[in-house]
Order: C-alpha cells, then structure tokens, then sequence
C-alpha cells in the first residue's frame, strides 16, 4: 500500500467490491475485511439494468460482463391465473434506448468479475477470513483492529459497511434504523438446463403475477441454466440467505396455478429461502468518518430488481464524494449520503408498490392486467425511464 489516505470495506460482496474498486480509482488505498474465508457469493441470479451497468462499465468490467451474462430479448408478464400472457417488455431494445442493456447473469459470476479486478488492483488489500474486532476514533482516523489470519491494525481516513442487511457496521451509526420484517418470503433454485421444462424460453424472462404470490425466472450461466424465484406471502423471520425449503410448502402454495408454473416448480432438486427484509432509507447512513453502504443502509424488496444496482450506484457517487473532499471525510461521505438519499427512497418506496401491484387478487388484479395488456411496455417504460437513464455523474433521480 502506498502514501495515500486508506479506507475499509467491510463486506466483499457486490456492493463491497464495486465501492472498493471506485473508492481506489478516486485516490485511496483499499482494505476490504470478509468475514467468510472464501468468497462465494449467495444467490443465484441478479439483474443488471442499464443503470447498474453503466457503473460497471466506467471500472473497466463491461467485456467480463457481457461474456458472462445474457441480454433477454424480453420479459414476458403472464397471468397466474389464467395462464395467458398479460403484456411482453422488450428489454432487448434497452441498449438502443438507454446506452445500455438489460442483463441477467448469476450472482457468483459476477462477483468473481469484480473480485478478479481487486486482486488485479496493487492498491486493493482483500483480507478473507477477517471481521472487525473494535473501532478506536482519533484524530480524524478510524483505528480498526481486525480479527483474523492476518489480525493488525488498519488506520483508516473512512470505513464503509457494506456487510449486508444483517450490518454490524450498522451499530456505528446513531439513528441507524435497524432490519424490518416485510411479510414475505422469498424461495430460489437452479434448474439444469436439461431439466428445464418445455415451454419455458431461453432467451427471455418470465414474470407470473398472482394472488399474494409472484414467480420470476430467467436464463443464467451462459444458458446453461435457469433462475427461478418465488415470492410469497408469509409470516417468517428467520435470519440468513439459504434455509432448507420444503418443496411440499411451495408447491402447495401455487397449486392453484397454471401447469406450466407446476411443472417449474417440480423441475428444481432442491429449494432454500430467506425472509424478504427491509431497512429505512430515512435512517442516518453516515457518523463521522464511518458510512453504510447498499443493503446495510437500504435493503429493499426485489420487486424492481434493483437491490444490487442501488448498491452500485451507492459505490459511485461515494467515490465521487471522495475525490471532492479527500482532506475532509466526514464531509465527504455527508455530502454522500445526501446525494444519495433522495434517489434510494424514490427506488425503495416504487419498489413496495410495485410489490403490492404484483400480488393484487380479484377485481384489482383484472384491471391491474386489462392496463397491462392495452398500455405495457409504453407505461410500464414511463414509470421506470428515471431509474434506468441515470449516470454516474447524475446525482439526482
């Protein structure tokens, strides 16, 4: 590590490693702390929209991307009651209309992406199997004492919690709101290919709207595979990313359904789930010289698939903050936060009514896809143009 001002990251999952990777190009050097030993990212796959991109594409990543990722030609909204399709999105025309495509792509590879870039990077320090013991403020500077192989003392001008919903980081922070419930569930898995049922596309998303009930799945893993995500209505809070889910329990909760969404949700060998849990943006993110970052400062429900894209967004404009107001942290990440805040809570809050409209039943749910059907893609374009036209350089929304 060179003369320059040092910053940790703790937490090396996209978010982490985005920020890491944009903090260092703003002038700092980089320490990221994880706690697991090996990277192995949670999940299957994630949705990268135009915005997301864009980031990824100013840190030099858009040729792994695409080699690793696939462009849908578009997102087919079908009735899970009636079977039929409601309306089809062309997201395969977001390249020309946004400068950038719409991508799925699993969560591993693309964290193998960015984590690839970081060992590349001589001033990003990745430190596996490490946590955060105490944080001592001095002077200006963090001093952080890390547990772990390499257990030492880092001096840091800022620290950035970018460890997830669960954030220890979180604790810093006063007025930090901490995770909430939101009543749902979501369940995940892969299907092999091989295994995949006739009727369902290779190149295109499929999204089945329901009663308290949606299914999402979409080609990952160069084709190979493909991601199928549940979402359900349901009282159950437990911590953590993959407990065992009970087929018997999914299954019967889509009985009703159309066969096509039966036979997908047969396909799969095994299923984990997690509580769907939110986090205020409204909260303070930022103390001193320490700040939050995605999930840690603004988990959100997935309904506009753009959970990891507020966290690269998030990576941004920190460094952005940053190069501003290298001498003056503190001020730096407030002027972060700020820029950020208005935006997230914009994306947070279209997100849960998004979510609401999904799982609509009855007389709601008719008119919700009679608009759907005679407006699609032109008002469902209207509604999110400002989500998926911003830049780096665009603060605002």
């Amino acid at each position: 590590m060179g003369e320059r001002p040092t910053v940790l990251v703790i937490g090396a999952g996209i978010g982490g490693l985005t920020a890491a990777l944009a903090v260092a190009r703003a002038g700092f050097d980089i320490v990221i702390c994880e706690r697991a030993a090996e990277l192995s990212e949670l999940g299957a796959g994630i949705q990268v929209s135009p915005n997301a991109g864009r980031v990824l594409a100013e840190l030099g990543l858009d040729e792994a991307i695409e080699a690793a990722a696939i462009e849908p030609q578009a997102i087919d909204v079908m009735s899970g009651v009636s079977g039929s399709r409601i309306t089809s999105l062309p997201v395969g025309a977001f390249r020309s209309r946004y400068g950038f495509p719409y991508r799925v792509i699993h969560r591993a590879d693309l964290q193998s992406i960015l984590a690839a870039a970081v060992r590349k990077a001589s001033d990003i320090t990745l430190l596996l199997g490490t946590t955060v013991e105490a944080v001592l403020a001095r002077e200006g500077d963090s001093f952080v004492r890390l547990k772990g192989p390499r257990g030492e003392m880092v001096q840091a001008a800022a620290v950035i919690g970018a460890d997830g919903v669960w954030s220890s980081t979180r604790e810093q922070i006063p007025g930090a709101p901490g995770p909430a419930p939101t009543g749902r569930t979501a369940w995940r898995t892969v299907i092999p290919r091989d295994n995949v049922p006739d009727g369902v596309p290779a190149n295109r998303v499929g999204l089945w709207l329901g009663p308290h009930a949606h299914l999402v799945h979409y080609p990952i893993a160069g084709g190979a595979a493909v991601n199928v995500v549940a979402i359900v209505e349901e009282t159950w809070d437990k911590p953590g990313w993959n407990a065992r889910g009970d087929y018997r329990r999914i299954a019967e909760r889509f009985n009703h359904w159309p066969s096509e969404v039966k036979a997908i949700l047969a396909a799969p060998q095994g299923w984990q789930k997690w509580a769907l849990t939110a986090v205020d943006p409204a909260g303070s993110w930022v103390s001193g010289n320490t700040a939050l970052l995605g999930d840690a400062a603004h988990a959100m429900v997935p309904f506009l698939a753009q959970g990891a894209a507020m966290a690269i967004e998030d990576a941004a404009v920190l460094a952005d903050s940053l190069r501003a107001s290298p001498s003056d942290v503190p001020a730096a990440l407030a002027a972060y936060e700020a820029a950020r805040k208005p935006r997230v809570a914009k994306v947070w809050n279209a997100a849960k009514k998004t979510g609401e409209h999904y799982h609509m039943d009855g007389t709601l749910a008719r008119l919700r896809d009679v608009a759907l059907g005679l407006l699609g893609p032109r008002l469902v374009l209207a509604q999110n143009d400002w989500i998926y036209r911003w830049r780096p350089d665009d603060h605002g929304d």
